[in-house]
Parts: structure tokens; sequence; C-alpha cells
């Protein structure tokens, strides 16, 4: 009678393991960007709220950006071990990679991505110094310039924008593929002539950057890319609905006026096998604590409910938990 009473206990034990298996939260993986860079700051945030108020185990990487975040997105998550990676991804890399318009997903499109909701704006900064003689997207020509990291939404759109302006990589007089916070210490440090940077206002290595320059008897700049300019209208003609145009306002960077530039809202993304009940709960963590985000992080002003489906109606479909919860809300018909 113990000997069957002990195989009763162990059975019991096994299904209480069994149960407690059962009941572990999922993990998240959030894939963000370079330190230095608000993609950073913006992923810890949210990995934060989501570990403590969606019922997820969520973890927040560095990574090279948007093309690698998507790639993250399509090749490891794996929804028989509960591992799902989302990802912070700038809209018209988003918009390549679904299409298979980008190199990188040319054989297999990135058609099982899905969004949860669209973030903020990035600006695009082309930073350089004074004394530099850069004005316009032609006068990188002969210059040292690095255009973001490899894999990143940044170098994207640097690629767009160089393309509708007739100019090349090769044309530089030397080409970097450095990251946000590296560009800004090899502007300051004189090894480059001007960079690339997509991100939010203020982003802090370019805040940084207009601090240590003065320093050095120089001032930041930018290159102003005004909404009439021929450049601008080509690249809204040829990407509807992705870029837009804005103003770096002088107050953030501390220059003698106001830039034009292009906007992107960026778009926090994850794969459609993510569970309805996961998105839902995310969603739904993340717009209660909003304030919690809206003080970490100064350009996730613009994360509200109302921006949060900006993007919805577009190629890319949302993300059915999240939309559920969006309808519930209102901000959805």
């Amino acid at each position: 009678m113990k000997k069957i009473i002990g195989i009763i206990l162990v059975a019991l034990l096994g299904l209480a393991g069994m149960s407690f298996a059962a009941d572990k939260p999922p993990k998240i993986i959030i894939t963000t960007g370079g330190i230095g860079g608000v993609y950073y700051y913006y992923g810890t945030s949210v990995a934060e709220i989501l570990t403590k108020n969606a019922g997820v185990e969520a973890t927040a990487i560095q990574t090279a950006a948007s093309v690698d975040n998507l790639l993250l997105i399509q090749r490891r998550t794996d929804p028989s071990k509960d591992t799902y990676y989302l990802g912070l991804v700038l809209p018209d890399s988003a918009y390549l990679a679904y299409t298979g318009k980008h190199q990188r997903f040319k054989d297999k499109p990135a058609k099982e991505t899905r969004i949860l909701w669209t973030m903020y704006p990035n600006y695009l900064h082309v930073v350089t110094s004074s004394g530099s003689g850069i004005k316009s997207i032609a006068d990188l020509k002969g210059k040292r310039v690095s255009t973001a990291a490899p894999g990143s939404g940044t170098e994207v759109e640097a690629f767009l924008v160089l393309e509708a302006a007739g100019v090349k990589p090769s044309d530089f007089a030397k080409q970097e593929r450095l990251g946000a916070a590296e560009s800004a210490q090899a502007l300051s440090q004189g090894t480059i002539d001007a960079y690339f940077w997509s991100g939010g206002l203020p982003t802090g290595s370019v805040v940084e950057l207009a601090t240590t320059l003065p320093r050095k008897g120089k001032k930041i700049e930018f290159v102003d890319m005004a909404p009439d300019s021929e450049l601008v209208k080509e690249l809204l003609k040829r990407f509807p609905g992705v870029m837009g145009t804005g103003i770096i306002p002088k107050s953030v960077y501390n220059t003698e006026k106001d830039i034009n530039t292009l906007t992107f809202w960026n778009l926090f993304m994850g794969p459609e096998s993510l569970p309805e009940k996961y998105g839902y709960a995310m969603a739904k963590a993340l717009f209660e604590n909003v304030g919690q985000l809206h003080t970490a992080v100064k350009p996730s002003k613009d994360t509200t409910l109302q921006n949060a489906v900006k993007s919805y109606g577009g190629v890319i479909p949302y993300d059915k938990g999240a939309l559920r919860y969006y309808k519930e809300k209102g901000v959805l018909k």
C-alpha cells in the first residue's frame, strides 16, 4: 500500500510540475538598436512595462536596428518554445521587407510580420559641422560620410535619399558604416565630415555632439531638406505613405534655425504567429502604463492610443490581439 501511495504522490508531483511549466510566461525578446539611439532606450523601457504588467518575460537586446530586427522576427521566433521576437522598425524598412523589395528579403519577403502599434516619428538627421562646406546631399560627394550601421533602417533611408539625389557611396572620399554614437564620435574627432541618422527628437548622441563641437571651435549643422525641393518631392512620390516632412526645431540641438527634413513613423512589430492573447495583453499593458514610457524616453510622447493605429489600413497588417484592444478602446471601429 505504501508503495502504491508513493507512486501516486510521484505522479501528482509530476503533474504539478507540468502545470507550473504550462504557466511559465512566454519569452518576449524586444530587438532595438544601438546604444545612443532612441530605439535602445524605448525598447528597454517597453520591456520593463511588459514584464511587470502583461504576464510575459520581456527582454530588450541591442541590434543594428530595423533590418536586423525584421530578420530576427522572421527567423528566430519559435512558437514551440513560446518565444517571440518583437522589434522596433522604420516604416520604409518594413515596407521594403514585407514586399520583398529589400535585397535581404528578396527570396523570402517578411509577410509574417505584423504591426502592434505605431510609435513616434523619426526625423532624418544629415549631420555635419561648420566649415565642412556641406549644404546639400549633392555636397556629400568627395566627403567622408557614415551611412549608418549595416542592417539599420537609417542605412536604408540613407541609400534611398542618396539614390534619389544621384549620389553613390563610391562618390565619397570615404564611406563609413557606423551607428549613432560611433558616428557622432567620429564627427567630433574629425575622422568623418557628415553622417546619416534617423531618430526621435532629441537623440542623445546628437545632443552630446552639439555640446562637444563648440569646445573644438565648431558648431553642429544639418543638411536642410525643404518640402518644395525636387529631391523631397521625388522621394514622397516614390514612397507614398511611408515618408513625410517635418521640422527639427532650432531649440532641439541649439541650431541657428529650424531644419526641414523627412519624417518616418516608427513601428513596433511582431510575428503573425504571436497568439492573440499575448498581443492583446501587451498593447493593453503598454497603453495603460504609457506615462512611464513618456517619462523615460522623451520622443515617446507621440506613442499614444490615437497614434497607435496611425499605420492601420496600409500595406502591412496589424496584430489581431492588438487590434482587438484598440477596438475596445474605441480608436478603431
